[in-house]
C-alpha cells in the first residue's frame, strides 16, 4: 500500500474537464446548481490557510475560466496563483505546485511567466531531500519545459532537467526506483526526447517487473512502453503492455485500478493501438465510477472520459 501511495503521488496530472464558470470578474453568471461566481470562488482562495493552497485554489479558478473562454481571466488568476508560490517556501510543496501553474500558463501562451516559474521549480527541486519526489518535479518541469503542443518548446531546458531527473531516479532507494524511472520516462516522451531515454528505460524495465503491487507495475511498464512506442520499438511495447495491462486489470481497489489503466490506454495509443485503449478505458470508466469519495471520483472520471473522447475523435 505505502509503494502505491507513493507512486500515485508521481502520477502526472492530466487537465480536469471542470464545469463552465463566469467571466472575468463574472458575479452574475453561476455554475451549474447555484455555484458560486468567479468573484466567490477567488474570494475564496484569497482565504486558504497557506499560500500553496491559496495557489492551488487560484488554479483552480484559473482553469475554470479558461474553459469558459476567460484567456484573460484565467492568466490573472494563474498569475496569483504563481504569486503565492514565489516567495520563501517547503520546496516539496512549492516546487511540484509552480511546475503545475508554469504548464496551465504554458498552454495559455503566457511563455514568460511559465519560464520564470520553472526556473524557480527546478531552483526548489535541488533542496527536496527525496531523490523520487525530486525526480518526479524534475521530469514533470522537463516535460513542460519539451512540450511543443503546450508547453515551451525549448529542448535544452527539458535535457537538463529531465538529466538531473534521471540522477535523482537512480539514486533511489531499490524499492522506489522504478516509480521515479516512470516519472522520468514520462517526462522525455512528453517533451518530445524519448530517444534521448533509452539508457534509463532497460532500468526501469527491470525494476518494473520486480514490483509486487500491481498499479505501481501497471504504470511502470506502461511507462517504459510509451518510450518504446515513440522511438518505434512497436513490438518492444506491445510486450510491455500485455504485462501491464494484466497488472492493471488485477488491481483491487477501484481508485487504483482506473489510475493503472488510463496509464496503460495512454501507451497503447501512443503504439497505435487505440481500439484496445478505448477498450481497456472503458474498463477504467467503470472502476473510475465505484470510487467512494466524490471529488477523486470527479477527478479520475474526468481525466478516463477526457481521453476516450480525444481518442474517439481519432
Amino acid at each position: 500500500m505505502w509503494l502505491c501511495q507513493r507512486f500515485a503521488a508521481l502520477t502526472m496530472i492530466g487537465a480536469l474537464l471542470l464545469a463552465p464558470a463566469a467571466g472575468c470578474g463574472g458575479t452574475k453568471k453561476k455554475g451549474k446548481k447555484g455555484g458560486l461566481t468567479v468573484a466567490q470562488q477567488l474570494e475564496k482562495a484569497e482565504k486558504e490557510s497557506t499560500p500553496d493552497r491559496q495557489a492551488a485554489a487560484y488554479l483552480r479558478v484559473a482553469r475554470r475560466q479558461f474553459s469558459s473562454g476567460d484567456k484573460t481571466g484565467a492568466k490573472d488568476s494563474a498569475k496569483k496563483a504563481l504569486d503565492r508560490v514565489s516567495g520563501e517556501g517547503e520546496a516539496s510543496q512549492f516546487a511540484p505546485r509552480l511546475v503545475e501553474v508554469a504548464a496551465f500558463l504554458a498552454e495559455t501562451g503566457d511563455k514568460k511567466p511559465a519560464k520564470d516559474a520553472l526556473v524557480k521549480a527546478v531552483g526548489l527541486a535541488a533542496k527536496i531531500d527525496d531523490p523520487v519526489r525530486r525526480a518526479g518535479v524534475l521530469a514533470e518541469a522537463g516535460g513542460v519545459y519539451g512540450d511543443k503542443a503546450k508547453g515551451l518548446g525549448d529542448g535544452k531546458a527539458a535535457r537538463q532537467a529531465l538529466s538531473e531527473a534521471t540522477k535523482a531516479a537512480e539514486a533511489a532507494d531499490e524499492r522506489f526506483r522504478a516509480e521515479a524511472l516512470a516519472a522520468v520516462a514520462l517526462g522525455y516522451t512528453r517533451s518530445g526526447l524519448a530517444d534521448a531515454a533509452s539508457d534509463m528505460v532497460g532500468k526501469l524495465e527491470e525494476a518494473a517487473k520486480g514490483l509486487e503491487e500491481p498499479r505501481a507495475k501497471a504504470e511502470a511498464l506502461a511507462a517504459a512502453a510509451n518510450v518504446k512506442a515513440q522511438t518505434g520499438k512497436k513490438d518492444d511495447a506491445a510486450a510491455l503492455l500485455a504485462d501491464a495491462a494484466a497488472a492493471a486489470k488485477s488491481v483491487e481497489r477501484a481508485e487504483s485500478k482506473a489510475y493503472a489503466l488510463l496509464a496503460v490506454a495512454t501507451a497503447l495509443d501512443a503504439n497505435g493501438a487505440t481500439k484496445e485503449a478505448l477498450a481497456l478505458l472503458k474498463e477504467a470508466d467503470k472502476a473510475a465510477n465505484k470510487v467512494a469519495e466524490p471529488d477523486a471520483m470527479k477527478t479520475i472520471v474526468d481525466k478516463v472520459r477526457a481521453l476516450t473522447l480525444a481518442l474517439e475523435k481519432k
